[in-house]
């Protein structure tokens, strides 16, 4: 059972962020289910980049109370389901805790596809990260809520 999903990329100011909104808000439903972010070289404390703001309030979700943080051991051995979004982080968690192997994924794990990262970059650049997160969120529902 899934209880405790954690979505992963390096800074935790830009994918991570509004892979966990969408996320969160796709299964708002069930009450049993935690969701969070962080990242592998997190920008520590810094909000969520603006771009990551400005597209999730045009889709009604508010990320402006975001800080980013760290992966720590704890934060691995207390998920259940780890959602990355390029291969090199599925590797680099699992050489840190080859325990959590079985539980790390890319979050579009079904296109068999990374999710480029935005950061520094124009908005198109997060459009494009965003349409494929929804993507893969979409998927991942349906195997969760299965």
């Amino acid at each position: 059972m899934i209880n405790n999903v954690l979505l992963v990329c390096v800074g935790n100011v830009c994918r991570s962020p509004m892979a966990e909104a969408l996320l969160r808000q796709a299964l708002q439903g069930k009450t049993d289910i935690s969701v969070g972010s962080a990242g592998l070289g997190a920008l520590v404390d810094y909000p969520a980049a603006e771009y990551a703001e400005v597209l999730m309030a045009e889709r009604g979700l508010d990320i402006s109370m975001h800080k980013a943080r760290q992966l720590t051991p704890d934060l691995i051995h207390a998920s259940d389901l780890i959602l990355v979004m390029e291969s090199a982080h599925k590797r680099a968690i699992g050489e840190e805790d080859s325990s959590a192997r079985g539980k790390i994924y890319r979050i579009c794990e079904r296109q068999d596809k990374d999710i480029p990262d935005p950061f520094r970059q124009p908005r198109e650049a997060f459009e494009e990260a965003l349409r494929l997160i929804e993507q893969g969120v979409q998927d991942w529902v349906e195997r969760i809520n299965a």
